[in-house]
């Protein structure tokens, strides 16, 4: 973990662009609660084979101009063109925006082919052929491993490439085991990788959505938090104040180990991001 210590700590969240009106207002309520934690930059996701692009690109602009705050837009390289993607940097260029999350992105089912890029270090490595240094890049990680890698070995050189071809740090998939974390830093410090690795972070809130977003992202729940969700049954309540809680114990077990700060992926909710907030002792704009 040493390699991570010496980085500044950064708190950052994520959202997904709302696809109606009513997920409008409380995507804003939802800002409207966390601005005050000043984050350090807040992404926004890009639906599968760009589907969100336009709101994606409202969602940014609105969070920087109206919020005040750092706004970081996912890039996917899947069904996307040199000149689309050429297209979009230069949007968000002209929008101030200097952050960005660089993904390969899922292949919807049915697509035969990824497009003029393949792998995240391709489009890396074009938006830094196209902007220089005017982005700050984020890439992805998987301390468990992506779901279609053929192996852990090949995981690690395929982060690595990324972080080859320009990357300036990276935040990684969600995860509740804090070892699977630290063993990935230890192999990627093997490697001779040195950038911030962020960790994300899921709250739990609802034991069916995490159980299903788990089986899809390959994320591992341990098998004594989910014999306690499964024992709450319908008790939202209970299933909730359990879930801040492991995932605060979490939280500050990553931080006293030395990450270089959290990375939320709120589901533009507000509460479980609060509570972890305040159980950690995080002062604002920390």
């Amino acid at each position: 973990m040493e390699s991570q210590k010496k980085h500044p700590r950064i708190f950052s969240m994520e959202f997904f662009p709302p696809k109606s009106e009513e997920a409008e207002v409380n995507l804003r309520k939802t800002l409207t609660k966390l601005a005050p934690l000043k984050p350090r930059f807040c992404s926004v996701t890009f639906g599968a084979a760009g589907s969100t692009r336009e709101k994606t690109f409202e969602t940014v602009v609105e969070i920087q101009n109206s919020f005040g705050l750092e706004a970081s837009p996912h890039i996917s390289c899947i069904a996307s063109t040199k000149a689309s993607i050429r297209e979009i940097l230069h949007a968000y260029k002209d929008h101030g925006i200097r952050h960005i999350v660089a993904l390969r992105g899922d292949l919807p089912s049915g697509m035969l082919s990824a497009g003029e890029f393949r792998y995240a270090n391709e489009l890396v490595e074009f938006i830094r052929q196209e902007t220089g240094d005017h982005f700050h890049i984020e890439v992805a990680a998987y301390p468990e491993m992506h779901p279609q890698a053929p192996s852990l070995e090949a995981d690690l050189r395929s982060f690595k490439r990324k972080v080859e071809a320009g990357a300036d740090g990276a935040i990684t998939q969600y995860f509740f085991n804090p070892e699977a974390y630290f063993r990935f830093i230890d192999d990627c410090e093997k490697l001779g990788i040195d950038l911030p690795i962020v960790p994300g972070i899921m709250p739990i809130t609802n034991y069916s959505q995490i159980s299903r977003f788990s089986e899809l992202c390959g994320a591992e729940i341990p098998r004594w938090v989910r014999k306690r969700l499964e024992a709450f049954g319908d008790d939202r309540k209970s299933i909730r104040a359990f879930g801040l809680e492991v995932v605060s114990d979490l939280c500050r077990r990553l931080l006293e180990q030395g990450a270089p700060g959290l990375h939320f992926y709120t589901l533009n909710q507000a509460e479980a991001v609060l509570g972890i907030w305040k159980n950690l002792g995080i002062g604002l704009g920390d």
